[in-house]
């Protein structure tokens, strides 16, 4: 039985185009400069790039205009910091207090932990397939400020000093725990910046893990030494004080200044001069002047653009029992001045809106 040949009638995208050619002038025409629009600037550190949008000339009004302006007269009766006993928060394991008994500073495991307690130190690890695993285990504490209306650029710089001192303590309590690589001290300010709680108040969580960021630049750290012979940190350091254009604090022992390559419009970093890899092993003088050096940075900056939410954080040295004599630890402080969308998530590079030098400008005149 023969089988009738069928035809198939296929459907076929038909897209009609029209290539538009520019018509060539026979007239000689000198090209024009092509107008600056942005900058591709590299963070000498950790081999990014990041964007710096010249063209866009952007004001610091601009960005009080994007966040959210913090309410100084807040109802503090329901403030769960103002009196962390009554609120029911955890027993304290730190507290400052002044000679007529009354607290300044104190530090209390976070009721609402990201990570649990470790039994014992020990940490399991499971491995499903490709795929690796270990339990959520870490200390996770809050470290609270009296003042429910003074952040850190409303403190005195001794207090600020003090709450340096805070870090440092915890930090070497911690540290020598056997589930411990790695702590983190952070500090969120407004909604933008994931802040709950108003009242000012720090965080240090402490994990058996080192994290991705803190390895990148470990890495970068010790490359540039390796073909430099010396710390790429200390060579910033150097250049900035000679340029000056970018800095925008100093006293004898920190400078505060706006990174050449910044991920953010105003952007801060608070670095020590002295080369040091170790956050926890400052002095009582480094910490005052780097209290002062922090104070400082985080007053210019909320001076200059009112309402902004910021984050800061430490950048140092794991605590995992090696040696990192190319690091030298530091602050960076990231104001919440823009957000992410998708270039900046695709492409993994962001888009600074404002140049650092510009910045600078306006944070030195704070």
């Amino acid at each position: 039985m023969s089988v009738a040949n069928k035809k198939t009638n296929k459907k076929k995208l038909v897209i009609k185009k029209e290539v538009i050619k520019a018509k060539k002038s026979k007239l000689k025409v000198r090209p024009k400069a092509i107008k600056q629009i942005s900058q591709l600037r590299h963070n000498l550190v950790t081999d990014e790039w990041v964007v710096v949008a010249v063209g866009r000339g952007k004001r610091p009004d601009d960005f009080s205009l994007e966040n959210e302006s913090v309410q100084e007269d807040a109802d503090i009766e329901d403030c769960l910091f103002c009196d962390p006993i009554a609120s029911g928060q955890e027993k304290d394991v730190l507290i400052y207090k002044t000679d007529d008994d009354d607290w300044t500073l104190r530090v209390f495991p976070n009721k609402f932990p990201a990570f649990a307690r470790p039994k014992a130190g020990r940490v399991s690890h499971q491995e499903e397939g490709p795929y690796f695993m270990m339990d959520g285990v870490g200390y996770h504490e809050v470290i609270v400020t009296r003042d429910h209306y003074k952040h850190i650029g409303k403190m005195e710089p001794i207090m600020v000093a003090e709450l340096i001192d805070a870090y440092q303590t915890r930090y070497l309590d911690l540290m020598n725990k056997k589930s411990v690589r790695y702590i983190e001290i952070f500090h969120n300010h407004g909604k933008k910046s994931g802040a709950s709680i108003e009242h000012p108040h720090s965080q240090l969580i402490a994990v058996p893990v080192v994290s991705p960021f803190t390895v990148q630049e470990l890495a970068g750290a010790e490359n540039y030494y390796r073909a430099n012979k010396r710390c790429v940190f200390c060579t910033m350091i150097k250049w900035e004080l000679d340029y000056a254009k970018r800095v925008i604090f100093e006293n004898d022992l920190f400078i505060a200044y706006c990174p050449f390559a910044s991920k953010k419009a105003f952007e801060i970093r608070v670095i020590p001069k002295r080369h040091t890899p170790y956050f926890e092993r400052m002095s009582d003088e480094e910490k005052i002047a780097a209290g002062e050096a922090l104070h400082q940075a985080i007053r210019k900056l909320t001076t200059v653009i009112e309402g902004v939410a910021f984050n800061f954080f430490i950048d140092t040295a794991p605590c995992d029992g090696k040696d990192y004599p190319h690091y030298h630890w530091h602050i960076e402080i990231l104001p919440r001045t823009a957000t992410w969308a998708g270039f900046e998530l695709s492409s993994g590079m962001e888009i600074t809106a404002i140049e650092p030098e510009v910045a600078a400008e306006y944070l030195r005149k704070a």
